[in-house]
């Protein structure tokens, strides 16, 4: 490392540890962001069923098409930040972008057109996510890369708290619509682009452990990548068919008894479990391994969803999202940080590129399919065949050559 690389800057106290300056703004940025973004993401179910009339299946297309759209984009974003060696832009584009586009929902009169800002605000974090993953591995030593993720993404579930709290208050103290809710989400979203163009710091590629001088080409890449990064890739595509998005589980919840203006605190739950759990998931693959923590956190997320099977009350409701807030805290950071320790220096925008893609390519079928299963045959079948998916995938992952 060279003297002034941003990764060893500002020596850290012990619970700073392995916590660069990057590491703790990109964390700041999430957790604004995140306070937009979920003022409005647990009333989205609602709003398209209760309020523009659409189904089951709509939210499946909507939600579907969004995720998969980031997620081919997340691809792109991470090789081209490779090629030109550099990420800042790329994050804070994709920012810009994504809280421009969101409170424009207030203004939908239709599912397609809120469809459309999905897209956009899709868009904006395809671009964002695989640069700005690339940049916490770049700014994190490698043995603190578990703890680090782990931080982004507890930062990023505080956000996820806060966001519903500030709707519930909207909706239940100033009697605000829904509409006008989702307008106001433009706050927090404009002091996230502030925080990140004025803190972030870019890791210039000499700085880069063996950054590749030449210009990457795409084929090249794609030969480059270790064989067992492609393996853990096809497992958790595998892992995400029976992955649908979250706002089925919001539209259970309704189902099971829980009031519209209590599903953001639901979702409140939901991230505080997922904030406190986040750190705590990453520290023990530091210290165990990534493939035992991965596997234990799919396994809870195959009893949760089989828990949704039977669940007929609304404190079961309550107890289940508890529980997969750990699944989320055992993956989502161990995760990106197995990814880390796979890919090449030069190929670690690619690497998280690749990562997203088999979730954003599986993304549509899953929501697609949940959606359609529901409609056809119940929920219950639905939340069985997630499960389902889930323990196939634990299976394969225990079974891949990778240490821990």
């Amino acid at each position: 490392m060279t003297r002034n690389n941003p990764i060893m800057e500002n020596a850290p106290c012990r619970w700073r540890a392995g916590l660069s300056a990057n590491v703790l703004l990109l964390g700041a940025v999430s957790f604004l962001n995140d306070s937009a973004s979920e003022m409005i993401y647990p009333l989205l179910p609602f709003f398209l069923t209760s309020v523009l009339g659409a189904g089951p299946a709509a939210l499946g297309i909507v939600e579907g098409i969004a995720e998969s759209t980031a997620s081919l984009l997340k691809l792109a974003s991470g090789f081209i930040s490779d090629r030109v060696h550099r990420r800042k832009s790329w994050v804070a584009g994709g920012y810009f972008l994504s809280n421009a586009a969101r409170p424009l929902i207030g203004l939908a009169g239709s599912w397609p057109a809120v469809l459309v800002l999905r897209f956009f605000d899709r868009i904006g974090k395809g671009l964002r996510t695989s640069p700005r993953d690339a940049l916490i591995a770049e700014s994190t030593p490698p043995d603190y890369r578990g703890k680090a993720f782990g931080f982004h993404r507890a930062a990023d579930h505080a956000g996820a708290v806060v966001g519903p709290l500030l709707a519930t208050l909207f909706l239940d103290v100033f009697i605000l619509n829904i509409k006008t809710v989702f307008l106001l989400s433009v706050i927090p979203g404009v002091i996230t682009i502030g925080v990140l163009w004025a803190g972030v710091r870019e890791i210039p590629a000499e700085a880069r452990p063996t950054a590749r001088p030449e210009p990457l080409r795409i084929r090249q890449a794609w030969r480059e990548m270790p064989g067992t990064l492609r393996r853990f890739v096809l497992i958790l595509f595998l892992f995400t068919l029976g992955n649908s998005t979250d706002a089925f589980l919001l539209l259970k919840a309704q189902q099971l008894g829980v009031i519209v203006a209590y599903l953001p605190l639901l979702w409140v739950v939901l991230h505080i479990v997922k904030m406190t759990s986040s750190v705590p998931g990453g520290v023990a693959s530091d210290r165990w391994g990534r493939k035992r923590v991965i596997v234990a956190g799919w396994i809870v997320y195959a009893l949760t969803y089989a828990g949704f099977m039977i669940a007929d009350s609304v404190w079961e409701t309550w107890t289940l999202f508890a529980v997969y807030g750990l699944y989320f805290g055992l993956t989502e950071g161990v995760e990106k940080a197995l990814i880390a320790d796979f890919s090449p220096a030069h190929l670690r925008g690619s690497a998280f590129g690749l990562y997203n893609l088999m979730i954003g390519v599986g993304a549509l079928p899953a929501s697609l399919l949940f959606g359609w299963i529901w409609q056809s045959f119940g929920s219950e079948a639905a939340f069985g065949t997630g499960a389902a998916f889930a323990l196939a995938a634990s299976i394969l992952l225990w079974r891949l050559p990778v240490r821990g």
